[in-house]
């Protein structure tokens, strides 16, 4: 029997659920590692040295560990919604995610790292993302269209993490569409199912995964 795929993961991190939800959407079964970060293990440092995750190693042992790479991996693999549909248009809009949102949405969760700005400043740098965002998803019901696509799934993590630093200012916005877009996510079975909580591989353990 061949070695599994093996995933290196920390259940919270935005980049690691994303690869997940596209790993579980493509049925890709694998051995999960849930890692402590403060504590990484020395075999997975020694595929990756970066130290960073989600690093997926495949049966043939071929080490992934960028999160897009990985996501893109397992679509193209098997992608029963289309999830791959429009990929330039899909490319563009992670790109400004990654690159542009990302650090200013660090820098607001972290603003006692970044003092040359209040938290509120740093939160007032992000709102011309969440303008476009709104009306991107006015238009439709997922960003690229009215089905889900991989620019969703790639975003989605981090707009989470964004609306969890201060739930009760978010839920306030005048952003109707992107709390619909949000909670249609937070809810959705691929979400929900690569959140389950596992035994840490810092603790000698590993999953069988996904379990649905």
């Amino acid at each position: 029997m061949n070695n599994p795929h093996i995933l290196y993961s920390f259940r919270r991190c935005p980049y690691a659920i994303r690869a997940r939800m596209a790993l579980y959407q493509a049925g890709i079964p694998l051995e999960l590692r849930e890692l402590v970060l403060k504590d990484k293990p020395k075999d997975m440092l020694t595929h990756s040295p970066k130290g960073t995750v989600p690093v997926l190693i495949t049966q043939q042992g071929d080490v992934i560990d960028e999160s897009l790479d990985v996501m893109y991996w397992a679509l193209q693999h098997q992608d029963p919604d289309h999830w791959l549909a429009s990929p330039s248009d899909a490319s563009e809009w992670i790109s400004e995610n990654d690159q542009v949102f990302k650090p200013l949405l660090d820098k607001y969760k972290y603003a006692d790292r970044h003092p040359e700005l209040s938290e509120s400043e740093h939160r007032d740098n992000t709102l011309p993302w969440f303008k476009k965002l709104e009306s991107q998803l006015g238009q439709h019901d997922f960003i690229l269209g009215d089905a889900p696509n991989v620019a969703d799934v790639a975003l989605f993590p981090f707009i989470r993490q964004y609306a969890f630093v201060d739930k009760a200012w978010f839920d306030d916005q005048p952003w109707p569409q992107v709390q619909r877009w949000l909670n249609h996510w937070l809810k959705s079975q691929v979400f929900l199912s690569v959140m389950k909580k596992y035994p840490l591989y810092n603790d000698g353990h590993s999953t069988k995964w996904p379990h649905k």
